[in-house]
């Protein structure tokens, strides 16, 4: 049986992964048309038989061939213009459908990068472009991306995603240059030690960096059972805060 498109609601994905040095966020070139710009997230109609979830963890999971772990909804973005004119004609021929108006869904999710990854996506015509490189994107796209980016830096603050986007074993300063990026700062190096040995969720590993130039730097991993008993704690005491006697 055929898949059919829906025919008005789509999903567009931010995949975040970090090099070591820069946040990076996964485009698609499309083909040219009409001289419209050729970079976008990626992005699809959502299918009639899945839900919004499928479709997004679909886009993305074909273009990376990994398991998408970490996936959130953005918000809709609903402008009855915001795919007008010619955009509205690449999506018709696109997709092969007669709409109107097409509303989406954004989505933002974190993978860890490695050389696996990067072959992957290239294979599939994807690159993955510095944050601070992006000038413009199709579409609405940049604002999708600056929605995403948002999210990304308040909740960075505020959970332990950031170990989303570092390999197991990491040094203090991979970590430190990890938020230093995402939040556009620079991170005093002793304050920033210091808040992280003190929450009580970073493991030291017994092994140091090997081949570099300078001192090797220890590794370290992210304890998550650490983490867990800290939220349960945190949470048995908020209830137990909030009784009224």
């Amino acid at each position: 049986m055929p898949i059919q498109t829906n025919q008005s609601v789509s999903v567009d994905c931010a995949l975040f992964g970090f090099d070591g040095v820069s946040l990076r966020v996964l485009l698609i070139e499309r083909p040219a048309y009409n001289n419209l710009e050729r970079m976008k997230l990626p992005g699809s109609m959502i299918h009639q038989n899945e839900t919004l979830p499928q479709a997004a963890v679909r886009v993305l999971e074909s273009l990376t061939g990994m398991k998408i772990h970490y996936l959130k909804q953005l918000e809709i973005f609903s402008d009855p213009w915001r795919v007008s004119g010619d955009e509205l004609a690449w999506i018709r021929q696109r997709y092969q459908i007669q709409t109107e108006r097409v509303v989406t869904v954004g989505y933002y999710a974190l993978i860890k990068l490695d050389n696996r990854l990067y072959e992957h996506t290239s294979a599939k015509g994807a690159q993955w472009v510095s944050i601070d490189e992006i000038q413009r994107l199709a579409m609405d796209h940049k604002q999708i991306l600056s929605v995403a980016l948002g999210m990304l830096c308040r909740e960075m603050q505020q959970s332990p995603i950031a170990f989303e986007l570092l390999p197991r074993k990491f040094t203090i300063k991979e970590l430190q240059r990890l938020f230093e990026a995402v939040l556009g700062i620079e991170i005093d190096n002793r304050n920033f030690r210091k808040k992280m040995f003190s929450s009580g969720f970073l493991s030291a590993t017994g092994e140091k960096q090997t081949g570099v130039a300078h001192k090797p730097a220890e590794y370290f991993t992210f304890d998550k059972a650490a983490y867990r008993k800290a939220m349960k704690a945190k949470l048995k005491m908020g209830f137990i805060d909030n009784w009224r006697y």
